[in-house]
């Protein structure tokens, strides 16, 4: 069964389906819905995965204000469609 995600971009509340075959994680999808090029971003989110010492802190710390730079907030996932 497919998974939910909600988000805000730009201020405006969207829904969408969601499912690991497709991508590594929500924020991957909500980029990809909105057609946001977010290279750059993975780049960097490798650079501070192999310097934070298993710290998975600084990539959350990292992604989350980068994707609140790019404009999505209130970033939610539903599993298997529960809300």
């Amino acid at each position: 069964m497919a998974h939910i995600v909600t988000y805000k971009y730009k201020d405006v509340e969207k829904e969408i389906q969601f499912t690991y075959s497709q991508y590594r994680n929500m924020h991957e999808a909500v980029a990809a819905e909105e057609g946001v090029d977010i290279k750059q971003y993975l780049k960097m989110e490798q650079q501070i995965e192999a310097i934070s010492n298993g710290k998975s802190s600084a990539v959350r710390n990292y992604r989350d204000s980068e994707f609140l730079k790019m404009g999505f907030s209130d970033l939610y996932f539903y599993k298997n469609g529960i809300k």
